[in-house]
């Protein structure tokens, strides 16, 4: 039997164009199997695994019928909604969306909480065509009158499982209430349990139903380990192993504060790492995965707030450093591997005392593995590290200053000197505190991967010599009454260091919203 193209479902000319330059010629199952319901109008209830392709089975008739329509965007007043759970998501469908939007001169914008608003309400002010948004800020802005969803005439609800994990359901429910009610409407989701099965019975009509099978999923392209090191020493030789290779990986902690951790002492074993966690703010978030992404970091240190929504293409292992709490945390993590039809392997660590509740969790995602008494030099972890990538060695990272503060290096003579000359000024002063306005104290959240210099506040109430800057991010010790950036950013020589962030937390840049 010959297979579909894209045409023969029809998709118009354009956007069939437009994917045979992205060297998409082939419909994946699940866009073979939704596409020309979609594409008629019907609304679709698509159950499909993370890698299956999803994202444009729905964004290839979410710009096909608004372009098909002589009807144009008005400020505030969006054409169609894409609802994400996560802003790594929302970035990434937006990604895939332009492209195909473009070729009929259609606009999309992205709405995500954690970064300022304005763009986003200059963007919904102009007009916009396609809105993908988390729904928290999405709420807020149409709470203070800056978006309207009465012209809304497709809503697309991706990860809809992943909303209800999150607890997004209630929001969800309140903005798709808002959506004219003949509108057509698209939900993806993996599973219909937590409420999304209410979801569907309240906004879908007459819905078709469509699943890829098992021998399509991205599971079946993938090869599952369970490595179990003797002790925790072990275990850290064989993660550095893990993460020495070539190509592109994943490993996934259970913690914010162990994968800093880890993505830092990679980077000083010459592995350049990047971290992705909850406590990083959005440009720091997309620093790191433009990071990984192009290739200056190979290595990428998660907590589950990556096992959704983030596609890098070229993963070719998934580390579940520390086992994951539940099997469809498993399924989601290794799901960053062997998407849309290419293979990858999916390593489990396992320490003794760890191997009832990790058999069992792997049992519940329907795994067959055995567990493999390993070192860092078995044969079936040299056989998964491949080519061992060259040592980076770890450089100092340099800040500009801003506001006038002093530039920030790794220079441990340098600041040795200004303390003793600090001390020499408490001395001379009778030992009184001077105060006085001192250099721009930086932020608790330095940037990450990128190099950039951080956002800080100006140092208030700072001591002569080894005094303390406090700045946004909060107080933190330094030379010459100026904040110490503790984070990650460019070497000289190109290479990232860790995005780690490290000090107090602000209220202001703590606060992680997803929507």
């Amino acid at each position: 039997m010959t297979s579909q193209t894209f045409a023969d479902l029809g998709v118009p000319t354009p956007l069939v164009d437009v994917l045979a330059a992205q060297g998409k010629n082939e419909p994946f199952p699940i866009q073979t199997d939704t596409l020309p319901d979609t594409l008629a109008g019907r609304d679709v209830l698509g159950r499909g695994k993370t890698g299956s392709g999803k994202t444009l089975a729905f964004a290839i008739p979410l710009v096909a019928r608004l372009a098909a329509k002589t009807d144009r965007r008005r400020g505030r007043k969006p054409r169609a909604l894409v609802l994400a759970p996560t802003r790594e998501l929302a970035n990434q469908i937006d990604e895939v969306i332009k492209p195909l939007a473009a070729a009929f001169q259609l606009t999309t914008t992205t709405v995500y909480g954690g970064i300022n608003q304005k763009r986003q309400v200059d963007a919904l002010a102009t007009g916009v065509d396609i809105l993908v948004a988390c729904p928290g800020r999405l709420e807020d802005l149409i709470s203070q009158g800056f978006a309207n969803l009465g012209d809304i005439e497709i809503t697309v609800l991706d990860e809809a499982d992943h909303m209800a994990d999150l607890g997004f359901l209630p929001g969800v429910t309140r903005l798709l209430a808002r959506t004219p009610a003949d509108g057509q409407r698209l939900l993806f989701s993996a599973t219909l349990d937590n409420g999304v099965d209410k979801l569907v019975k309240r906004f879908l009509r007459n819905e078709v139903l469509h699943s890829v099978d098992e021998a399509h999923s991205h599971v079946a392209a993938m090869t599952h380990h369970v490595f179990a090191p003797a002790d925790a020493d072990a275990k850290k030789e064989l993660v550095q192993t893990l993460a020495s290779g070539t190509a592109r990986r994943i490993l996934f902690m259970r913690t914010k504060h162990q994968a800093k951790k880890l993505a830092k002492a990679l980077t000083a074993a010459g592995i350049p790492s990047v971290d992705l966690h909850g406590n990083l703010s959005q440009p720091q978030r997309d620093r790191n995965l433009a990071a990984f992404g192009d290739g200056r970091a190979k290595v990428l240190v998660a907590t589950d707030v990556a096992a959704r929504g983030v596609h890098v293409d070229g993963v070719e292992l998934v580390v579940h450093v520390d086992p994951p709490v539940e099997h469809k945390a498993y399924l989601h993590r290794s799901g960053r591997t062997a998407r849309a039809g290419t293979a990858g392997d999916v390593v489990t660590i396992m320490l003794p005392e760890q191997r009832r509740d990790t058999l069992d969790i792997l049992r519940k995602a329907k795994i067959s593995a055995a567990p493999q008494p390993v070192t860092p030099t078995s044969p079936e972890v040299v056989a998964l590290v491949g080519e061992v990538a060259p040592y980076v060695k770890p450089e100092p990272i340099v800040e500009q200053p801003q506001g006038g503060g002093r530039s920030q290096g790794a220079n441990a003579q340098r600041k040795r000197a200004e303390r003793a000359q600090g001390q020499d000024a408490a001395s001379a002063g009778g030992g009184r505190r001077r105060r006085g306005r001192g250099g721009s104290g930086q932020s608790a959240e330095a940037p990450a991967a990128a190099g950039h210099a951080p956002q800080g506040g100006r140092g208030q109430g700072q001591r002569s010599g080894a005094g303390r800057g406090q700045g946004a991010g909060g107080t933190q010790r330094a030379g010459a009454g100026a904040g110490r950036p503790q984070g990650a950013g460019r070497s000289a020589s190109g290479a990232p260091t860790t995005g780690m962030v490290v000090g107090s937390r602000s209220p202001r840049t703590n606060r992680r919203a997803q929507g």
